[in-house]
């Protein structure tokens, strides 16, 4: 099975994890911020620029931004013209948001962070944990990392192995075939081959 297969596979999990939790967060003061990791484009995706991406998603389901917020937005600007937040500031205001209203964070396929940025997301989200105990934090990744994550977030982990059945990857196979825009591109003998190896080689994923 092929490496965009299963990040395909993987990111469908998380859609519906992040789905879930927006519509039970519909209504009531709950937060839901997501990020999707991507080999394809480390170099883009630091973590200011994920923390960042999480803080606007937060703050703009908001009905009013907290002022202290809006306070580091105006001091920014006042350096030497202005400047992007730092880390450290993004970290603040992401703290600052998490303990007025009930918080969740996605990060889906974080085995794609660099190593070294990895470090820093962690650490990030240890510190927003200590600071907001009621914010939850919902990560997958692949098995390698696992430890990784325990240490960070000081082994305030659950780990769920998720293990695909072969029916229900026949049936997503069958559902996915069927949206296909160019069906004369595949005859009999391919979907065949389709329905027979992918499955073939989830089960021993």
């Amino acid at each position: 099975m092929g490496e965009r297969e299963r990040v395909l596979i993987g990111r469908d999990v998380s859609l519906l994890v992040i789905d879930d939790l927006c519509n039970q967060a519909r209504g009531k003061s709950v937060a839901v911020a997501c990020f999707y990791f991507d080999f394809a484009a480390q170099k883009e995706q630091s973590p200011t620029s994920m923390l960042g991406a999480l803080l606007k998603q937060i703050v703009s389901g908001m009905e009013e931004v907290p002022e202290e917020i809006v306070q580091d937005y105006v001091d920014q600007k006042k350096v030497l013209g202005g400047r992007s937040p730092l880390l450290s500031d993004i970290m603040r205001m992401l703290q600052a948001t998490a303990s007025k209203k009930r918080t969740f964070i996605c990060l889906d396929a974080l085995d794609e962070c660099v190593a070294g940025d990895r470090v820093k997301v962690l650490n990030s989200l240890g510190k927003i944990l200590q600071r907001s105990p009621s914010t939850r934090i919902f990560v997958t990744r692949r098995p390698h990392i696992r430890a990784e994550i325990g240490n960070r977030l000081s082994g305030r982990v659950t780990a769920i192995l998720i293990t695909p059945r072969r029916g229900d990857v026949v049936r997503y196979l069958h559902a996915r075939l069927a949206e296909d825009t160019m069906p004369d591109a595949m005859d009999g003998s391919l979907e065949v081959d389709i329905l027979k190896k992918i499955p073939d080689d989830i089960s021993e994923m």
